[in-house]
């Protein structure tokens, strides 16, 4: 995990480009989404946090996102996990 404001915009975009970073999300909602999401490009800085994969994020205690993640946010609504 990575806070958006521990990383340079530089560094970001070298470890997107390199695939370690390829999911992010909001700490304060603890959801966690596609890069290209529109709900997660409109969020705070100060908010926004990196996952590596969606293993990491759900290890973290974070949820689908209900708009870029549809169906795996359904199955979390209705199982309360995510099945890999």
């Amino acid at each position: 995990m990575i806070s958006h404001e521990e990383i340079n915009e530089i560094a970001l975009k070298k470890q997107i480009k390199q695939h370690r970073i390829c999911f992010g999300g909001n700490m304060l909602l603890k959801i966690y989404g596609t890069l290209h999401c529109k709900s997660g490009k409109r969020m705070k800085k100060q908010n926004r946090i990196f996952f590596v994969d969606e293993i990491e994020a759900v290890q973290n205690g974070y949820r689908p996102c209900g708009n870029c993640l549809k169906e795996k946010n359904k199955t979390w609504k209705n199982n309360g996990f995510i099945q890999q």
